[in-house]
């Protein structure tokens, strides 16, 4: 691991609010279709609304971690692997490798995706389903001309679409007292219990937990796309194009830092306001609506059923209940809406994982793998990332519930590791002026308590049941 020092150059001229919009469509994207559509309707479909507290604490938690990636990467022009690399040494890429790829081998958001397609087309869920899909995510990649920019359109155009049918379709179904219940819930108050209820498995609480946002290293990516979309000293990084269609740029490892002079701070600072309005809208508010939406959904139309306790039936018992009180169309809709979603979120977690994968790749030896073969690292993590999808699929391993799970609970001890490791970073690599604030510094730090608190109960709780 050869990391050259930071260049130094003037602190770009922030741009316009409008033209920094795009990073956190895709960040947002990566968790819609797993905490949003998933786990925090699933849980409120069968626990009530009691539990959407955590929810709320979950997205907020992850607001101030991104936040906190971000503004390393916004200070330095390279993206928080090479400056965990710096910080805590040679060991790191190796572990973000793993840390990422192995927890999301798990295709439990495609076969999820893959189910609800296959009831559309009416026609038996198999495993078929889902490697076809894989395939289709592959090829997908495969066109796109600049591969932020693939993922940016894609996300931006499912949220669209998708935010505003939620809400028109929840606001027409639900009634005083499902809301009554909504804001309850956001207390921690549900029926007959505070913040938790009695017999709510606390591994699927902890996955939920994890994708109230994007979940485990996919929050990192966020530092990899402020530095393609050019934020700050990233505007002097170059993009990752298509191996194939795309026309090769200047891809710079190492950043440039700049002078602490008043004119530079102040053009931090202005770009750091930015910054976090355009994440706070886009992310946290978003992020939040659509869960609290979702929720509210499923708790209106579903509580209690029969035959949603242990699967992602709930969304096609869902489907059934708005096509009985609407129009048929509607209740098809929904599905369709569900499987694009479910599909654009796997599309966003194989791009962002490959993209972390290989970034940390020519971290780890930039002599062997060098800088300018990025490209095609990242096109090679992105078919090891569906062959392991197919081998999960050919094994037999089906059920989407018990994927997005397992998954979600080894990305909650990765958000436990880094959380500490980012703030460590900001606090002592960044100068004075750069850092954190006290506050910030609480919310990071009880995002880093909870998440390991949770973590460890789950994995002791898991031993004890094993014993």
């Amino acid at each position: 691991m050869n990391l050259k020092d930071l260049d130094i150059k003037e602190f770009p001229h922030p741009l316009p609010l409008k033209k920094l919009i795009g990073p956190s469509f895709i960040i947002l994207g990566t968790g819609l279709g797993s905490g949003e559509l998933i786990l925090w309707p699933y849980l409120s479909a069968n626990f009530g609304l009691g539990i959407i507290w955590a929810a709320i604490l979950g997205i907020t938690f992850q607001f101030f971690i991104n936040m906190e990636i971000e503004r390393y990467t916004l200070a330095t022009g390279e993206s928080i692997f090479v400056g965990l690399a710096r910080k805590f040494g040679r060991f790191t890429p190796y572990w973000f490798i793993a840390s990422t790829l192995v927890p999301w081998m798990w295709p439990g958001i495609i076969a999820s995706s893959a189910t609800v397609i296959s009831k559309v087309l009416g026609f038996n869920y198999s495993g078929y389903v889902g490697i076809a899909l894989l395939v289709i995510i592959g090829i997908l990649f495969s066109s796109g001309h600049i591969i932020y920019k693939t993922q940016e359109k894609v996300q931006k155009t499912i949220i669209i679409i998708g935010i505003p049918f939620i809400f028109l379709l929840t606001l027409f179904l639900t009634n005083r007292q499902d809301w009554q219940a909504l804001g309850s819930g956001i207390v921690g108050l549900g029926d007959g219990f505070w913040f938790l209820p009695q017999g709510l498995p606390l591994a699927t609480f902890l996955a939920a937990l994890a994708y109230a946002g994007a979940g485990g290293n996919l929050n990192l990516a966020q530092s990899l796309y402020t530095k393609e979309k050019g934020y700050g000293m990233a505007k002097f990084s170059g993009r990752i194009t298509n191996v194939l269609r795309g026309k090769a740029e200047n891809i710079k490892l190492e950043g440039t830092t700049f002078d602490y002079t008043q004119e530079n701070l102040a053009r931090f600072r202005l770009w750091w306001k930015r910054i976090n309005i355009e994440h706070g809208i886009i992310f946290w508010l978003t992020g939040a609506f659509t869960m609290l939406l979702l929720s509210l959904l499923a708790y209106s139309t579903v509580f209690h059923n029969t035959g949603i306790e242990t699967s992602i039936n709930f969304v096609i018992h869902e489907s059934k209940i708005i096509a009985s009180q609407t129009v048929p169309f509607l209740g098809t809709f929904f599905l369709i809406l569900a499987g694009v979603m479910l599909f654009g979120t796997q599309f966003s977690v194989y791009g962002s994982n490959s993209r972390i994968a290989s970034e940390n790749l020519v971290i780890s030896n930039s002599s062997r793998f060098a800088i300018t073969n990025l490209p095609k690292y990242f096109y090679l993590f992105l078919w090891v990332q569906i062959l392991a999808g197919v081998a999960v699929f050919a094994l037999g391993f089906t059920e989407p519930l018990e994927l997005v799970v397992v998954g979600a609970v080894m990305n909650a001890f990765s958000m436990f590791i880094y959380s500490g490791l980012i703030l460590i970073l900001n606090m002592t690599l960044l100068g004075k002026p750069l850092r954190p604030s006290k506050f910030r510094i609480v919310m990071v730090s009880s995002a880093f308590l909870f998440y390991g608190c949770f973590s460890l109960f789950t994995l002791f709780q898991s031993l004890q049941k094993l014993l």
